[in-house]
């Protein structure tokens, strides 16, 4: 029993787990030094890997056009013995070196084995027959090796492996060049196209960021050594990488990190609450919203209906008349007014301050805007600057009480201390609305566009395009920045917060009035003198799901996965934040999945090779609107909970 519950606890850190790339040559050093074979167990896997693609393309590989692009390191050794087993099953084997060396022992193998080999760089010294050649000829070799890629079955990328940062350069960033641009007029014309077959990763993405810096060739397929790296869980290198296959080297994973970790069904189930005999409404969560607006009433009814499908035993709503008649009629289980809760929702359906809904004609503020400020006023934190609590902290207003009262918090949180309130989520319009700074508990909700405003009004210049190229990084910068948990929605949302061992110092150190030197820094919202941040991705969802309504579903969702926690449990274990917020991410993508009928989502664990897995054949399901998706909670929370 132990030695198989092991090994399924391994399976789950490879299929859920991304190390960076300096944590997995650590991995491989001892192996390497014991003498294990890494690089010829990696290329006999990328031959098969290769030769079941092209067998399920309905391409026999012996006769199959196979060309490799090769560049001078490991990576590229790797290309060059997978190269040669294919050429020895009696493929077409041309490989393409594109820069000024080789691997030795792989070129041996690849000649032995009667493949082919064209040199790009007149510089190279790899034979000693060929004494360079001139401008003329390198462009002739240039143009010979686009047109074997252009008419291949397939080609292998081995030019950079993850030792390589930036773009790429010289020739490897010419062939991308070409290839990519060759390859997409191909799609355009419905052109056939080569499979395109990444070896450890695509070359030249960004493999500890998850960017994609340059020009890469975007792979259908990666055969990914020893443990997954991030550029394989983040987008948009994620995209890029394809239906990922993970060669398992026995890597001792103990005490290693990961950079990034993902979700899945069993990592879900453990923040949802499953209902007890002697439960009240009360017990099993409740969940305040403060959501919709005179202008956007729908989104009340949206996040409302969301959380009373989410696992709660009660929801409160407060807003305007219009959007409370709306909720009633759609849920009369709904209660109107201020009362017990522990866990908000607060912004969806909003207007924000730049929105000219913002204010009537008479210039008043939303009252909406109103409320959810006076409510995210107890969330702001005092500003640190010595190491003590300065004393022009945050104003309250006198209406404060309206919100923070016995009826409306539990009553050992009812000190209006910001590490003691209730978690909440603060969406869409709120997001303007968000203190400075505010504890871990607080979890933001914004997409690309909305974070790009919300940092650029925190002094980072910074645009939509920014984010989408760099989401992981920008991100982690609001987290820093606010000390808030940030889920960034997307196909791939990433959840980034607060590592909860630090956090425990922390809160502790605050609560004593001591002037400890791990006090949170005041630009990071973090310990000033380490990064403990913990990173979580759901990509569970299918492209269905971006419509209109979703993000408010979303946040009716995480009031009743917030509200569900243990009272006190997100603002004593942080971590537990990330996983809250990612969780909802989840399930919200599992619904939208059951709704559209659809397994076609942001992201998938790979395939662990040799490893007996089926194959999986792609539903691209329907078209979905939001209310669908609220529809399908019952069963997903159901299913998960039953499992």
């Amino acid at each position: 029993m132990g030695k198989t519950t092991d090994g399924m606890e391994r399976s789950k850190a490879l299929r859920l787990c991304a190390y960076r790339a300096e944590t997995v040559r650590s991995m491989e050093r001892p192996l390497l030094e014991r003498g294990v074979p890494l690089m010829r167990m990696a290329a006999s896997a990328t031959a098969q890997v290769t030769a079941q693609l092209l067998e399920d393309s309905g391409i026999d590989v012996i006769g199959g056009r196979v060309s490799l692009l090769a560049g001078a390191g490991d990576n590229g050794g790797d290309g060059l013995f997978a190269a040669a087993a294919l050429a020895r099953a009696g493929a077409e084997v041309t490989v393409i070196a594109v820069g000024k060396s080789l691997h030795p022992a792989g070129l041996i193998a690849l000649t032995r084995s009667g493949g082919k080999l064209l040199i790009l760089d007149p510089g190279a010294t790899m034979t000693p027959e060929l004494r360079g050649f001139g401008a003329g000829e390198a462009g002739e070799r240039l143009r010979a090796a686009i047109e074997i890629v252009a008419k291949s079955d397939v080609l292998l990328d081995a030019m950079t492996g993850i030792g390589v940062t930036g773009a790429l350069r010289g020739l490897a960033a010419t062939m991308a060049h070409e290839i990519c641009s060759n390859i997409r007029q191909a799609n355009e014309n419905g052109a056939r196209a080569p499979l395109v077959i990444a070896i450890d990763t695509p070359s030249g993405i960004g493999v500890d960021d998850g960017t994609i810096p340059g020009d890469v060739i975007d792979a259908d397929a990666t055969v990914m050594f020893g443990a997954m790296k991030p550029c394989a869980m983040l987008p948009p290198a994620s995209f890029a990488c394809g239906q990922v296959t993970l060669v398992d080297f026995g890597f001792d994973l103990t005490g290693r990190p990961p950079a990034v970790s993902a979700m899945n069904q069993a990592r879900t189930r453990t923040m949802l609450r499953r209902p007890k005999t002697a439960d009240s409404k009360y017990s099993r969560g409740v969940a305040g919203l403060i959501t919709g607006s005179t202008h956007y009433p729908g989104a009340a009814v949206l996040s409302v209906e969301a959380a009373m499908h989410s696992n709660t035993g009660m929801v409160r709503y407060l807003g305007p008349a219009i959007a409370s008649g709306m909720v009633l009629d759609k849920a009369p289980e709904v209660v109107l007014g201020k009362g017990r809760v522990q866990a908000w929702a607060v912004g969806s359906g909003v207007p924000a301050n730049s929105s000219s809904a913002a204010h009537d004609e008479d210039g008043h503020t939303d009252g909406q805007r109103e409320a959810i400020a006076t409510l995210l006023a107890h969330y702001a934190l005092p500003d640190w600057t010595d190491g003590t609590p300065s004393d022009d902290g945050v104003e309250h207003p006198d209406h404060l009480d309206n919100f923070n009262d016995s009826d409306t918090t539990p009553h050992h949180m009812s000190n209006q201390d910001p590490w003691s309130m209730p978690p909440i989520c603060v969406d869409a319009g709120a997001l303007d609305l968000l203190p400075q700074r505010v504890p871990p508990q607080v979890i933001i909700t914004p997409h690309a566009a909305e974070l790009a405003r919300l940092l650029t009004n925190r002094g980072q210049a910074v645009t939509t395009d920014d984010i989408t190229d760099r989401p992981w990084h920008w991100a982690t910068r609001a987290h820093k920045l606010t000390g808030a948990t940030v889920l960034l929605k997307g196909a791939i949302t990433i959840v980034v917060g607060e590592d909860s061992v630090t956090n425990a110092d922390v809160i502790d150190t605050q609560n004593d009035g001591s002037n400890d030197t791990t006090r949170r820094d005041t630009d990071t919202g973090i310990d000033a003198d380490s990064d403990h941040t913990i990173t979580v991705v759901s990509g569970s969802g299918p492209a269905w799901l971006s419509t209109a309504g979703s993000g408010d579903v979303l946040a009716g969702l995480m009031s009743g996965v917030l509200a569900q926690q243990p009272e006190g449990a997100l603002q004593r274990n942080p971590g537990s934040a990330v996983q809250a917020a990612a969780t909802s991410a989840f399930v919200h993508g599992i619904a939208a999945a059951e709704a559209s009928e659809s397994d076609c989502c942001g992201w998938r664990p790979p395939y662990i090779y040799d490893s007996s897995e089926p194959a999986q054949h792609r539903k691209t399901g329907h078209p979905i609107v939001a209310s669908d998706v609220i529809g399908q909670l019952p069963h997903v929370f159901g299913m998960l909970l039953n499992v």
